[in-house]
């Protein structure tokens, strides 16, 4: 018998304790007879401006990630979609397949994506789009590892830049006028798409605005992972306002 509220899919979405932005953001995409379930990896709200500060922040995730995949299944969701960029994008290109793999298991079987999986699906429905920007919520070592994946992934990295929050709570507190000063610093006309990588950045709707006056894709990580889990799910639901990605494809 179907879920009386999720009777077409279940979407379990995993994320760091400090995050206040995923959910918000993927419940405005949620489409009818489509719920969505969200659990918490505990992590600490470390300073990230140095080397043992991001490590912190991974040892976290990955010593919480297996009992809050543990704790979401129990409400028997279709998919999971990881919604933490650091353990998508820091493990690199050799290691993403055996990190899926593993929460994969923890998954009991469930199919699971990551940030990783859904861009690189994303760009290559808007035509197999190779030259982006990044902007990412890090500062300068968080940039160069995040650019480190998307040149050995086979992308021309044309530019980035990083938003600086210092903890992994400080990202939710970027705004409107942050975002638009980074659009703003990593387009030029190699530029084919913009890709904003980071959950707990709330960009999704200004993504979708600024589509309109640059006339390229701009992706905001909570968006395209929650396309590519509902297009994994084959729920094809097209709808405005919320960019070309959700519109055309």
């Amino acid at each position: 018998m179907a879920d009386s509220q999720g009777y077409r899919a279940k979407v379990g979405f995993l994320v760091p304790s400090t995050n206040t932005t995923a959910q918000p953001e993927i419940d405005d995409l949620r489409p009818i007879g489509v719920t969505n379930h969200i659990a918490r990896m505990t992590i600490a709200n470390s300073e990230m401006v140095e080397r043992p500060g991001f490590d912190q922040v991974l040892d976290d995730i990955r010593g919480s990630a297996t009992p809050a995949i543990e704790s979401l299944i129990t409400a028997d969701p279709d998919i999971v979609a990881v919604g933490v960029s650091p353990e998508a994008f820091w493990s690199g290109v050799d290691a993403q397949s055996k990190v899926v793999s593993a929460f994969s298991e923890d998954a009991g079987g469930r199919p699971v994506i990551t940030s990783a999986d859904a861009v690189g699906a994303a760009l290559g429905a808007l035509g197999d789009l190779r030259r982006v920007a990044i902007i990412t919520p890090y500062v300068k070592l968080g940039d160069n590892t995040v650019r480190r994946f998307f040149d050995d992934s086979g992308f021309d990295v044309v530019g980035i830049e990083g938003l600086g929050a210092s903890t992994p709570a400080a990202i939710s507190h970027i705004g409107p006028d942050r975002l638009r000063t980074a659009v703003a610093a990593v387009d030029s006309a190699d530029v084919q798409a913009i890709v904003q990588v980071g959950t707990n950045v709330a960009m999704a709707r200004f993504a979708a605005s600024a589509e309109a006056f640059l006339g390229k894709p701009v992706l905001s990580n909570n968006a395209v992972l929650y396309w590519h889990a509902l297009r994994t799910l084959g729920i094809t639901d097209r709808f405005p306002g919320h960019g070309t990605l959700f519109e055309q494809h």
